[in-house]
Order: C-alpha cells, then sequence, then structure tokens
C-alpha cells in the first residue's frame, strides 16, 4: 500500500492481529476471565490472549477454537536457566497452549554468550514442536541495532515461528528502530520469509498500532498484515481500537502512512 492509512483500517488491522495481554504479578482466575470475554468483543474477535503458564488452561476452556492461547516461558527476566524455560514451555504445552512467548537470554548475549542463548531457544523449540514460537529480544536493553539484528538471525535459526520486541517490562519497549531492524533481518533471510513479527510493549493507542502496521507494510508487503505473520502484545490497546470502531474518537495518526 502506499496510500497514508486511515484510522478505521488501522483498528481492524490491529483487532485481528492482536495477543489480548494480562501479564500482572497479582493476576487471578477472575482477571483472566475477564480477559477472555474481551478477546471476543462486539468488533470481531482478537488473534490470542498472552497470559501465564498457570492460566492457560482455564483460558482454553474459555476461548473459541479460533483465538489462540499464548503464554510466557523465560519470563520476564530472560536468564540463561534452562531448565526453568522448558518448564514453562512444557506446562504450556501440557495445558492446551497454543503460542509460546520466550525471552531470549539478551544479557548473556549482551555479554558475547552466543552459546548460552542458542542452546536455550533450541530447547525450548525442542519441547513445544508443534506450537507457535515468538522470541522476545528485549530490544529496549540490547539497544544497538546489529545486535539486534543478531539476536533476530540467531531467533531465526532456532526456529523462531515470530521476532517480538519486548515484554513490556523493562523502561524502553517497542521502538520503530528496533521493528525497522528485525523486519529487515525478516525481509533479507531467505528461510525467514514466512516468519512473523510482533510489536510489544508501550503500543496503547491505534495510532501507535498504525506505525507497526505501516513498518511491516513496507518491508514484508501489505499481504503479511495477517495473525499469521504479524502480532500486537498490549493490554490496553483494545480500548482505543473499540473507540475508533465505535465513532467515539480517535487518537493522533503518525506522519507519514505507508
Amino acid at each position: 500500500m502506499t496510500s497514508p492509512l486511515d484510522l478505521g483500517t488501522a483498528a481492524r488491522i490491529a483487532l485481528a492481529c492482536l495477543d489480548l495481554t494480562s501479564l500482572n504479578d497479582a493476576d487471578t482466575e477472575a482477571d483472566i476471565e475477564r480477559l477472555c470475554r474481551r478477546a471476543q468483543g462486539p468488533h470481531g474477535p482478537t488473534a490470542a490472549v498472552c497470559v501465564w503458564p498457570r492460566f492457560v488452561a482455564q483460558a482454553r476452556r474459555l476461548l473459541p477454537e479460533h483465538i489462540a492461547v499464548a503464554a510466557v516461558a523465560n519470563f520476564p527476566a530472560g536468564g540463561t536457566d534452562l531448565a526453568r524455560a522448558v518448564e514453562d514451555t512444557r506446562a504450556i504445552v501440557a495445558a492446551g497452549g497454543n503460542e509460546v512467548d520466550v525471552v531470549l537470554p539478551y544479557a548473556a548475549l549482551r555479554a558475547g554468550d552466543e552459546a548460552a542463548v542458542r542452546a536455550l531457544l533450541d530447547a525450548v523449540r525442542a519441547a513445544a514442536p508443534s506450537l507457535t514460537l515468538k522470541v522476545i529480544l528485549e530490544t529496549g536493553v540490547l539497544a544497538d541495532e546489529a545486535l539486534i539484528a543478531h539476536a533476530s538471525t540467531l531467533s531465526i535459526a532456532a526456529g523462531a515461528d515470530f521476532l517480538k520486541t519486548s515484554t513490556g517490562k523493562t523502561p524502553v519497549s517497542a521502538t520503530p528502530a528496533a521493528a525497522r531492524a528485525m523486519l529487515a533481518c525478516i525481509a533479507s533471510t531467505p528461510a525467514a520469509r514466512t516468519v512473523g513479527f510482533k510489536a510489544s510493549g508501550g503500543v496503547r493507542t491505534v495510532a501507535d498500532a498504525a506505525t507497526y502496521i505501516a513498518l511491516q507494510s513496507q518491508l514484508l508487503g501489505p499481504e503479511s498484515l495477517v495473525p499469521r505473520r504479524f502480532r500486537i502484545g498490549a493490554s490496553s490497546l483494545l480500548d482505543d481500537i473499540e473507540a475508533v470502531l465505535d465513532g467515539r474518537g480517535s487518537a493522533v495518526m503518525p506522519k507519514g502512512g505507508y
């Protein structure tokens, strides 16, 4: 697409590709029940809900099959405890989850310990061979675009189905610069042409989402703006999506477009 993206179109894409998320330490079963109800709103379903592993079975019971249940592993610290990451992953599989969002050991990568990164990602992939695997790079901490690209390459080599920006638990989360580096890596790697991208952390308005929709369209093509290739992880974005689609007001669109 080359024309500017209108707010309604951005809202519809964002809704269809939304991982509606609740990863608060104090989450309860009542919170997850509300989350699952919200994922089935009047304008259509979200792509997935994303929860702690302990809530996967509950979410799977409450949701129709076309809404995926994602859960996090090695989250949020992204340490090098391989056994813990595998335990998280196996719990997600056993509870009927569809997707695993695992945090890459980003501190180890910054320290030059690629072996630890490869080992953990390989082990998680092996523990969930049939589930969608999203690898969280924590780009706000990696910061350097070359290091983000390197993390992207390692994740793709380990069998990632998606590259995800952030946990949302650090001071800097998703940024357009990090997204561009990740998308460029996907676009330039022949083996990665079916890998998706997920922006997560700080995406609160349809205008925020439109920035990442535009980048994805530019680098991977407008045909990639489907849940199989594009996701947005957010807890509050749905409020703005519904406001836009209800005609109750809108956020300011970012400059530019596709």
